[in-house]
């Protein structure tokens, strides 16, 4: 005896709308925050890539407010499912790149606290003639700071621990 519609093929809630609007414009407001390069590497239509520039060059509020709603109304016509992954990859790319820094800052720690496995696990890892650079950069980084000197050895070390661990981070 149900004569009503099937309950199954309700349209969304207002609410449910409006929370899917508001994700549309987050996406946006994503792309705003891209840099040019990686921006232009990811593939949609020319009139979203148009507003998408456009609010970047907008300093007003209101007009930044009436621009991220302009592109989240773009963005419903679309299929955003490649910009999505495009910039899950991204995010995938930068956390990588963070765990990396982490593990390259973890390196700098251990040789300039001159621990003994630090330097012999290093060892094993690249050519003994930049390990030696290594142990001089680190005895420089310890002179710098126990001098109260601005640690330019000890950043150069974090620079040549990352040449040098890049190709086996990979």
């Amino acid at each position: 005896m149900n004569d009503g519609p099937d309950d199954s093929l309700e349209s969304p809630s207002k609410s449910e709308l409006k929370r899917q609007s508001r994700e549309l414009q987050d996406l946006g407001e994503e792309l705003v925050r891209l840099p040019p390069s990686e921006l232009a590497a990811i593939e949609m239509p020319d009139e979203l890539r148009e507003a998408v520039e456009a609010a970047r060059r907008i300093s007003a509020h209101g007009a930044r407010v009436r621009q991220r709603l302009y592109i989240g109304k773009l963005l419903r016509r679309i299929d955003v499912g490649p910009i999505r992954q495009a910039l899950d990859r991204r995010a995938d790319l930068d956390r990588l790149r963070v765990r990396r820094e982490h593990a390259i800052e973890e390196w700098r720690t251990r040789l300039l606290a001159d621990e003994d496995a630090a330097w012999t696990e290093l060892g094993g890892l690249i050519p003994a003639a930049d390990l030696s650079e290594l142990r001089g950069l680190a005895r420089q980084a310890r002179a710098e700071s126990h001098g109260g000197r601005p640690p330019a050895a000890a950043r150069r070390l974090f620079r040549r621990l990352r040449e040098l661990l890049a190709p086996a981070a990979d």
